[in-house]
C-alpha cells in the first residue's frame, strides 16, 4: 500500500539537478519540517522537533523544480512516503523519502509568479499579456500581512525560519 503525504518546510539544500542516461530529469533537495506552536506559559513561539525529507521529483516537475526552487524556500509537497533503513560502515540511520507529485511554494510565506511550461514543439513565441498586473509594490504591506507576520512570531513583527542544522540537511539520501 502507497502512503499519500502532504509537507510544508524550508528548503534545506539547494536542489539538485541530474539527468540520466536515457534523459530522464531528476531532481531531488532536503527539507526542514519544524512545527511551531505556542507555549502560554513563555508566551512566545516555540519551535518543536525538525523533521527531515529527502524530496525526490521526476520528468517535468523535476525541470520545475529545478528552475523554480532555491534553498532557503518554503514549499508544500505532496507525493508518495517511503521510508527505510540504511547502513553506512558504523553509521545507521532511516531515511524518510517523499517521491513528490505536486511541489509549490507556501503562499502563506510570499507570493510567487506563475509561468505555465509549454513543450518546446507548441511554445508560443511570446507569453500572453496578462489581463491585469495590478500587485502591490515591493514593501507596500498585503490585506492582513500585519496580522500573519505577528501571529507567526508573538506579535514581535520578525518572521524567522525554523531552525535547523546543516549538518541534517547533508544527511545521506
Amino acid at each position: 500500500m502507497t502512503d499519500t503525504i502532504a509537507v510544508s518546510g524550508v528548503v534545506a539544500t539547494p536542489p539538485n539537478v541530474i539527468s540520466t542516461g536515457d534523459n530522464l530529469k531528476i531532481t531531488s533537495f532536503r527539507l526542514a519540517s519544524t512545527q511551531r506552536r505556542f507555549d502560554r506559559a513563555r508566551d512566545r513561539w516555540v519551535d518543536g522537533e525538525t523533521n527531515w525529507y529527502t524530496i525526490t521529483t521526476f520528468r517535468q516537475l523535476a525541470v520545475n523544480v529545478g528552475t523554480s526552487v532555491v534553498k532557503g524556500d518554503k514549499v508544500v509537497v505532496t507525493g508518495r512516503l517511503r521510508i527505510r533503513d540504511w547502513e553506512s560502515g558504523d553509521k545507521k540511520g532511516i531515511n524518510v523519502d517523499i517521491e513528490a507529485d505536486s511541489v509549490g511554494h507556501d503562499l502563506a510565506w510570499g507570493t510567487t509568479t506563475f509561468t505555465k511550461a509549454h513543450s518546446a514543439a507548441h511554445a508560443p513565441a511570446d507569453p500572453p499579456a496578462r489581463e491585469s498586473d495590478e500587485f502591490p509594490s515591493e514593501g507596500d504591506a498585503l490585506p492582513g500581512e500585519g496580522e500573519r507576520a505577528n501571529a507567526d512570531t508573538g506579535g514581535g513583527g520578525e518572521t524567522r525560519q525554523p531552525a535547523f542544522s546543516e549538518a541534517a540537511a547533508d544527511a545521506p539520501f
